[in-house]
């Protein structure tokens, strides 16, 4: 036996002991698990550092069989994914039943595996082929599970940047952008039908790096603040990232569908960037995830749905080393590839606590796949622009706030 891995492997068990003592039990919390990486711990070792941090909800941007054999038998909800480049092959029912047989059918029960995504952003992508892919793709993989006597525990939807919105502010006047109410309204009727969720990657991150002078700190990073009140409903809001969840709750009542539950897919804050990337420190990611998942514990929903049920995902597991662009895209990790902490949350209850103590120095891990879909290799130059026009009109009243405060 190779005994630098064994060491490796027991280093990482050691630390998520030390991180597992009476974590917060936050039913709806969830974590993206990258593997956009060539250091990365093996599975079954990641298993007790979601476990650590009190996640009960895993999202994989692919199906790695890898992966989901590790999770076997942990009662840890699984959401798999069918990448952008999927698309087109998924139209065809034959090739989508395939694939739900040999990633899905295969796993279960043992893994629990809930939902499927397929694609990702799609709609906001400018690209009209995979737009038209979109739908078919999902109806053949439904159809699939329908087949296989599995659609009653396995969803399938697809994921949203926040572009999608044509007004954001305030959150009452929520509503889709004109250009995307075609292919949005089939896909909003198809989740009706099946009973999946719609889901949407928002980055308070974004608003406030593109204008740093301006958008309030405290108000994206769930800080003390006064706030904004929407005038049309007088609901106060205390936070950005509440603000966008009921913006988008507005815009699908606005087409009929209020009843339709609503899953964060992908949120998070880089603890490093490069100099032009304001906002990028580990004292701010901090404040970020460990103040939402302090939100998440309390069990209240957003001030227009306070009895729903939040279910939110945090980008991400791991710092992620072969990401492409700005250094903030490999550094929203909530652990390092050895699996120390990559900063304090600060929770009590959630052992999280800076990697230097538990330490592995002068051990190594081995390279492991960067997984089979990379159609989430860039948050900040693809999905940060498009963030972005989704907070345009939260920027006037920000604006006022910034003055007041």
């Amino acid at each position: 036996m190779d005994l630098s891995n064994f060491f490796s492997h027991a280093s990482l068990l050691l630390v998520a002991a030390c991180l597992l003592p009476n974590p917060i039990l936050v039913g709806s919390i969830g974590v993206n698990y990258g593997q956009i990486a060539d250091n990365l711990p093996p599975p079954e070792d990641v298993v007790p550092l979601v476990k650590s941090i009190g996640a009960t909800k895993v999202k994989l941007y692919d199906a790695d069989p890898r992966v989901l054999d590790a999770f076997a038998n942990t009662g840890i909800e699984f959401m798999v994914g069918l990448g952008n480049e999927y698309l087109d092959k998924m139209r065809d029912p034959a090739k989508a039943q395939a694939w739900v047989r040999q990633n899905v059918q295969s796993h279960l029960p043992a893994t629990n595996i809930t939902s499927i995504f397929v694609g990702n952003e799609v709609l906001t992508l400018e690209d009209s082929s995979m737009s038209d892919d979109l739908l078919p793709a999902m109806q053949s993989v439904h159809a699939a599970l329908v087949s296989l006597g599995l659609d009653k525990q396995v969803t399938v939807t697809t994921t949203h940047s926040l572009a999608i919105l044509q007004t954001s502010y305030p959150p009452s006047a929520g509503s889709f952008r004109v250009d995307l109410m075609d292919c949005l309204s089939q896909t909003l009727s198809f989740h009706q039908k099946t009973g999946s969720a719609f889901l949407i990657n928002a980055y308070p991150y974004f608003a406030y790096e593109a204008n740093p002078k301006q958008v309030p700190l405290d108000f994206v990073l769930f800080q003390p603040n006064q706030g904004l009140t929407d005038p049309g409903t007088n609901l106060h809001y205390d936070n950005m990232l509440y603000a966008q969840i009921d913006a988008v709750y507005s815009a699908l009542a606005s087409l009929g569908y209020n009843k339709l539950p609503v899953q964060i897919s992908e949120t998070g804050w880089p603890s490093k960037g490069d100099e032009d990337e304001a906002g990028a420190t580990p004292e701010n990611a901090k404040k970020y995830n460990g103040n939402l998942i302090k939100l998440m514990s309390g069990k209240t929903g957003t001030p227009m749905r306070p009895n729903s049920d939040l279910n939110i995902y945090i980008f991400a597991l791991f710092n992620e080393n072969l990401k492409p662009g700005p250094t903030s895209e490999r550094n929203y990790g909530l652990f390092k590839p050895d699996g120390t902490p990559a900063y304090t949350l600060g929770i009590s209850g959630i052992n999280v606590v800076d990697g230097g103590s538990a330490g592995n120095g002068g051990v190594t891990t081995p390279s492991y796949s960067t997984g089979s879909s990379t159609d989430y290799l860039s948050i900040s130059s693809a999905r940060g622009r498009c963030q972005l026009s989704g907070h345009v009109l939260l920027m006037a009243p920000l604006l006022l706030l910034k003055t007041l405060v």
